[in-house]
């Protein structure tokens, strides 16, 4: 990403043009920064532009994002319930398939739900991926009600005592009511089951502002708790998880950076600042 690199390396130089600094807003805007972040950046890059730019740039970013815990909560005395959320595209099955390969590598037993009835490849997916790694998964028809599904989910989970819960549901727009309704009906389901520790947002890096508006309607109707940020593999523009965090004041807690099962991490905030204005 290296955001930075271009205009510390005119810094170091000395002289900066009003054409330099015009390129750098340009540049911030379109790496997904925002025009306020972005011209709150420069306005710090050219009060302190000869000492220490790079530090008071990378503590201005720090800044931008939330100091919101970025583990996930845990439950103390029933399975810890993950309920992950998003529209059609973010690469939302795929998240819920390698969060349950991540802490299935690290020794934790799971259950997962597929309450993505509307689509039987959705389904099919996480049963591939449950059967490969030897997680169960809780499936019903297809076109079923996810909301059953979830609770035969939830029972099980519980008649186990496993240590997490994961509930992958249907893609929908954040713009149709009756599909977010039926998103409060399955939140309702684990609450009456023992409760909800974390709503996660799956949002595609590569669709930008439109993330911040996701996650606002996400977070009104179904009390989103964190991120997992989608298709962070280089080509992405770097700057949206500093815009979506601002905005939202929502942690990013994982990001996926490609298409194998190990190309998901949690987020690293100071791996990510060092990133943007790294040189390299």
């Amino acid at each position: 990403m290296a955001l930075f690199s271009k205009i510390f390396a005119k810094l170091r130089g000395g002289s900066v043009t009003a054409s330099d600094w015009n390129e750098l807003r340009t540049s911030l805007i379109q790496a997904d920064l925002g025009a306020s972040l972005s011209d709150e950046l420069i306005e710090i890059a050219k009060s302190d532009k000869y000492d220490g730019v790079e530090a008071a740039i990378s503590s201005a970013l720090k800044g931008a994002l939330t100091q919101a815990p970025r583990e996930l909560a845990l439950a103390t005395s029933r399975p810890t319930t993950i309920l992950v959320v998003g529209v059609n595209g973010t690469g939302k099955t795929t998240s819920v398939a390698k969060l349950m390969h991540l802490l299935n590598s690290e020794g934790k037993t799971i259950v997962v739900a597929a309450a993505d009835t509307f689509r039987a490849a959705a389904i099919e997916q996480l049963q591939t991926w449950g059967e490969r790694i030897g997680v169960p998964v809780v499936a019903g028809k297809f076109q079923g009600d996810p909301a059953s599904v979830v609770f035969d989910a939830a029972k099980r989970a519980a008649d186990e005592r496993v240590d997490y819960l994961i509930v992958d549901t249907a893609g929908r727009l954040h713009t149709k009511s009756n599909l977010m309704d039926e998103l409060s009906k399955i939140r309702r389901v684990l609450e009456k089951a023992g409760g909800v520790d974390e709503v996660l947002l799956v949002v595609d890096a590569t669709t930008g502002q439109n993330g911040i508006i996701q996650a606002r309607h996400f977070t009104q109707s179904v009390g989103v708790t964190g991120l997992i940020l989608t298709k962070m593999d280089g080509t992405a523009k770097g700057g949206v998880a500093l815009a979506i965090e601002r905005e939202s004041q929502l942690p990013i807690k994982f990001i996926g950076t490609g298409e194998g099962a190990d190309d998901f991490k949690a987020f690293d905030a100071d791996a990510y600042i060092s990133g943007l204005i790294s040189s390299e």
